[in-house]
């Protein structure tokens, strides 16, 4: 039918000049282009950043890539919307602008200026993280202003003093863009700027706790030396802060996120393993270990592995009853790298105590791993399992099949 299309997902049509001629799909943000054709903001954004320069419809080149919003057409879109919401079709939302680089530069003029009122500084900076967290394009255009060395001038600019809002902020919006290597280094390799950051880990608003905590991780991921790892990671404080915002409620989700992640960022740092112990990370990560979704739950058992490799983190964990039954519930069950991660530690656990060995075969750990070498998993993964079976073998049941004649023959555990 020439004026409409069949629907996607709606119990009514959706009229043909509604739909974006890229996605087909109704349009909740119209913009025209240079050739005069109107499609949906993401679409056309999609279509560029991938290379084109044409218009999708026309093909005629673009003369210019400026998007015009075409309110008339999003009107009559929203009255369509509220006229057939018996249908269930729900009211778009107010697309809210890109942002514009000539406002960028003036919010981070107004910002970085130690002349203009405190409130009017803090207000450029609210303002920037808002639009920082409205889409990947503003960041981009912001990302373009280099806006990392005014903002941790700001963050940086009274270490000696009690945190104010205006630092807050700033550290907000860092945490919102990568820093490259000098920048990491900047912050680093100050002692002062890191103990400030430590010191933020304990402050009274928790999105300051996470806020920080997520600036030391990308700090100490950002650094190539290994001696200025090591000297962020020996600051005094920055486990116990980093474990005190991994154990924040779980109504706070993004701190399980960033307190995994940063913890995981300093355990790779292998001199220093022992303090997370020593702050309570064995007792946090067995605790929230259920809580995880895959990536974090993936950086989590990397976490156990790494702490199982010193001895005292080896003994931690050894010593909590759930450790065993919890790593070998895990195989097989969340993604092929918590697996093998998972056999790892198992593998760290059950070489230094037998009762972890009992412990593991109490737990259904031979048929786990039988399942282990035989499926697709990584072939690192495989090998811990291989490992673990013949570790574990003299603590088999007489009757297991581990015991068993064929198993003995077979080829699924070379020994």
């Amino acid at each position: 039918m020439p004026g409409s299309l069949e629907p996607l997902d709606l119990g009514v049509q959706i009229p043909y000049h509604f739909r974006c001629p890229i996605s087909l799909e109704l349009m909740r943000d119209p913009v025209t282009v240079s050739t005069g054709q109107t499609y949906d903001r993401p679409s056309i954004e999609s279509w560029v950043a991938t290379g084109n320069t044409t218009c999708p419809v026309t093909r005629v080149p673009l003369t210019d890539f400026t998007l015009i919003p075409n309110h008339t057409l999003r009107r009559l879109i929203q009255e369509w919307c509220v006229a057939n919401r018996s249908f269930g079709v729900e009211r778009i939302p107010t697309p809210k602008q890109p942002a514009d680089p000539a406002t960028v530069r003036t919010l981070l003029h107004q910002a970085g200026s130690e002349s203009t009122p405190i409130q009017l500084r803090l207000s450029a900076l609210r303002r920037l993280r808002g639009l920082a967290r409205d889409s990947e394009k503003n960041r981009s255009v912001i990302s373009a202003h280099n806006p990392r060395e005014l903002l941790l001038s700001v963050l940086f600019s009274n270490t000696n003093l009690d945190s104010t809002e205006l630092n807050h902020e700033a550290l907000a919006i860092l945490c919102l863009f990568p820093l490259t290597e000098t920048e990491c280094v900047f912050v680093g390799s100050d002692s002062d700027r890191v103990n400030y950051l430590v010191s933020l880990l304990f402050h009274s608003l928790m999105e300051v706790r996470v806020n920080s905590a997520a600036l030391i991780e990308i700090v100490v991921a950002g650094t190539r030396s290994s001696e200025l790892r090591s000297e962020i990671c020996n600051a005094e404080g920055i486990y116990e802060g980093i474990i005190g915002v991994f154990n924040c409620p779980i109504a706070y989700p993004r701190a399980l996120k960033v307190g995994i992640k940063a913890l995981f960022a300093l355990c790779l740092v292998k001199q220093h393993r022992h303090r997370a112990v020593a702050a309570g990370a064995v007792e946090a990560m067995i605790d929230k270990l259920a809580d995880f979704e895959k990536c974090d739950a993936e950086r989590a058992l990397a976490t156990v592995e790494l702490l199982c490799r010193i001895p005292t983190g080896c003994a931690a964990f050894a010593g909590h009853a759930l450790t065993v039954p919890l790593l070998v519930k895990i195989i097989l069950k969340v993604s092929d790298r918590a697996t093998e991660y998972a056999a790892g530690a198992l593998l760290s656990l059950c070489s230094a105590a037998e009762g972890c060995q009992r412990e593991a075969v109490a737990a259904g750990v031979l048929t786990q791993l039988l399942l282990l070498v035989q499926s697709e998993c990584t072939e690192r993964a495989k090998r811990k399992a291989q490992m673990l079976l013949k570790l574990l073998r003299d603590s088999w049941p007489e009757d297991s099949v581990g015991n068993s004649d064929d198993f003995a023959c077979s080829d699924v555990v070379p020994y």
